[in-house]
């Protein structure tokens, strides 16, 4: 059996491992005070092109978007995000928790369109009793989406002029970044999504680390009492070494990218595979996540010999079907999916 289940289904990139026997019985202070976590913030910053950027570590998606969301918003505050968003739908909850609205837009291919968001933005606020509403306070939105698309350098302008506009950050959900960046069909850097947006993360749970997200304030906006805040939510680790050293070798001579880049070219032979067998694509990803429609029957089948995601219900007869690559995946799963 070989699985394409998710893109975090292998433990670490064997390089992050190395280091962290290396560095196993070093005597390090904790919650990330230690030498390797400040160069990994260094080489961060140096790669997004930010010198004044700063960085802070969360041990997962899920904690981070919560914690980012209700520290940056003010009481009355609501956070946007596309109905099919992240944290809309697969977070069980957890901003709604901290005692935040998420306030949900149609998507577009999995998309906030900034036209959209602007017509939201204008009803709410010549509603005459919008004070008695929850504000919208933030825009969130994720790189790449929840299906797996991507925006555009124009479209993330457009929402970045917007959100400066009405003076609300542009938050971007960065869990599979690399995956993103490293498409083929993408026109943005890194360099860019640290200029365009107020606030973003470079996921590591899912781009080769044990576990991780490395969080971007890129304005000078980081909140006050930031470790504190991180600490009262229950997201603070308190070997935070374990999140540095990772960071500092995924940072090092670029491997968070070409290891992305390897998940990229597996994703391109598992599009060959769908396009030979003429499977049906629910929405064509450029990234290393691929939906196809399967029947009961054609999923027993592929289940004899490859994992999968059941990604949803499509229609009656069929199931929307999740392929997902990574950094983990070898020529020798290629092949397994190809025969099956």
């Amino acid at each position: 059996m070989v699985s394409f289940e998710c893109d975090y289904i292998a433990g670490a990139h064997p390089e992050i491992l190395k280091r962290l026997e290396e560095t196993n019985m070093e005597s390090l202070p904790g919650y990330g005070m230690d030498h390797y976590t400040a160069s990994a913030k260094d080489k961060i910053k140096a790669a997004c092109g930010l010198p004044d950027a700063e960085v802070e570590f969360l041990v997962g998606g899920t904690q981070t978007n919560s914690v980012i969301i209700s520290t940056m918003l003010r009481d009355w505050e609501g956070v946007i995000a596309a109905t099919s968003g992240h944290v809309s739908v697969h977070e069980s909850g957890a901003v709604e928790f901290t005692g935040h609205k998420v306030i949900e837009l149609p998507a577009v291919e999995g998309k906030l369109e900034a036209g959209a968001v602007r017509k939201y933005l204008e009803t709410f606020y010549s509603d005459m009793t919008h004070d008695h509403m929850v504000f919208p306070g933030m825009v969130y939105i994720s790189f790449p989406t929840e299906p797996g698309t991507l925006y555009s350098k124009a479209e993330l302008t457009a929402l970045s002029d917007l959100c400066h506009e009405y003076k609300i950050p542009l938050y971007l959900d960065g869990a599979r970044l690399g995956y993103g960046l490293m498409s083929y069909e993408c026109d943005l850097t890194l360099q860019d999504i640290a200029r365009l947006v107020d606030v973003f993360y470079i996921g590591g749970t899912k781009v080769g680390a044990l576990c991780g997200e490395a969080v971007v304030f890129t304005k000078g906006n980081k909140p006050a009492h930031f470790m504190t805040s991180i600490k009262k939510r229950g997201a603070l680790l308190a070997k935070g070494r374990l999140l540095g050293i990772q960071f500092d070798t995924l940072f090092t001579d670029d491997l968070y990218f070409r290891i992305s880049r390897h998940a990229i070219e597996m994703a391109a032979k598992i599009k060959e595979i769908i396009k030979e067998k003429g499977w049906r694509v629910y929405m064509d990803s450029p990234t290393n996540q691929q939906l196809i429609l399967m029947t009961e029957e054609e999923m027993e089948e592929l289940a004899e010999s490859v994992i999968f995601d059941r990604w949803g219900v499509y229609d009656e007869t069929h199931t929307i079907v999740r392929l997902a690559s990574s950094w983990s995946t070898s020529e020798e799963d290629i092949k397994v999916l190809a025969n099956a």
